[in-house]
C-alpha cells in the first residue's frame, strides 16, 4: 500500500470534519463510531481503544495535534481500515509534548501486517507538511478523501 492509496482504507462514512469533543474519551469515541459506521469494527473496539489509553497512557498522541487511536487486533475488528476525525477545538490527552489534539485517526487492523501497512502509509502523509496543511483546512469529507487518495 502506498500513501496514494490510503483513501482505499477510509470510507466516506469514516470521515468527520468539524466534530466537537470535550475529553479524549469523547474524541476516541468519535473515531470509533466512524470505524463502526464504515463496517471496520464493532462498538466494542471503541471501548478497547479507550481502555488501551487508560492503561498505557497517551502514547497514541504521535505528533503535535495528532492522535492515532487503536488497539490490538481482536474479534471486534471486522476488517482493516481507518477513520479520520477533525475537531473544531482541540482536546488534551495528557501528552505534555504533543497536546492538544485536533486530529484523531482511528486505526483498526485484523492482523499485525495490516497494521504496519497502514502505519507506513499514514507516516508518509503525516510527514508531508503541505498535504497536512491542506488536510487541516479541509471542510468536507470529500476534500479529505480526495487528499488521501
Amino acid at each position: 500500500m502506498t500513501a496514494t492509496h490510503l483513501g482505499n482504507e477510509l470510507s466516506d462514512t469514516g470521515i468527520v470534519v468539524g466534530a466537537t469533543a470535550t475529553t479524549w474519551q469523547e474524541a476516541i469515541t468519535l473515531a470509533g463510531d466512524a470505524l463502526v459506521r464504515s463496517g471496520f469494527t464493532t462498538q466494542s473496539y471503541t471501548s478497547e481503544m479507550i481502555d488501551t489509553v487508560a492503561k498505557l497512557g497517551p502514547y497514541i498522541v504521535i505528533a503535535p495535534g495528532i492522535a492515532l487511536a487503536h488497539s490490538r487486533p481482536s474479534p471486534a475488528v471486522l476488517k482493516t481500515g481507518i477513520s479520520w476525525v477533525q475537531l473544531v477545538s482541540p482536546v488534551a490527552f495528557g501528552n505534555p509534548t504533543n497536546d492538544p489534539v485536533s486530529l484523531i485517526i482511528g486505526l483498526a487492523a485484523t492482523d499485525h501486517d495490516g497494521h504496519l501497512a497502514i502505519m507506513s502509509a499514514l507516516a508518509r502523509v503525516l510527514m508531508d507538511e503541505e498535504k497536512m496543511g491542506k488536510l487541516g483546512a479541509a471542510t468536507t469529507p470529500e476534500d479529505v478523501k480526495a487528499l488521501l487518495s
